[in-house]
């Protein structure tokens, strides 16, 4: 049985965002790629869609996802499921740091809004 100790979790960087990768095929999971979230005050993602569902559960702070053009706000406690092949865009606009837990099929690829092919995220690898 796998179990990936957060100590030993491969970290990810992109400005403004910490990926801590924790279940994945490359660490023992077949099937659900899952990873640790930090989003630093101020900080915005690119808008981009996946291929398949992808579930945010936030677990502290506040964050609102850009769905398919509708502001989304989550804070602590709340999840939000985003339906495969719909944009998002993530941004973090207060002063604090917000913390969550995502949830992905093995596999899923990511493409950016100008089409741009990413394939799969290396945490979720």
């Amino acid at each position: 049985m796998p179990v990936v100790r957060r100590s030993e979790a491969p970290i990810f960087g992109l400005e403004g965002f910490h990926f801590t990768g924790l279940t994945a095929p490359s660490r023992g999971a077949q099937e659900i790629c899952t990873w640790q979230l930090e989003v630093k005050p101020h900080a915005h993602s690119e808008p981009h869609q996946l291929d398949h569902e992808e579930v945010f559960v936030l677990l502290d702070g506040s964050i609102t996802i850009v769905v398919a053009d509708e502001n989304v706000e989550l804070h602590a406690g709340d999840a939000l499921s985003v339906p495969a092949y719909t944009q998002l865009q993530l941004t973090n606009s207060g002063e604090q740091g917000a913390h969550a837990i995502v949830c992905i099929p093995a596999g899923t690829r990511a493409t950016m809004a100008n089409g741009q092919e990413i394939g799969t995220p290396p945490w979720a690898l």
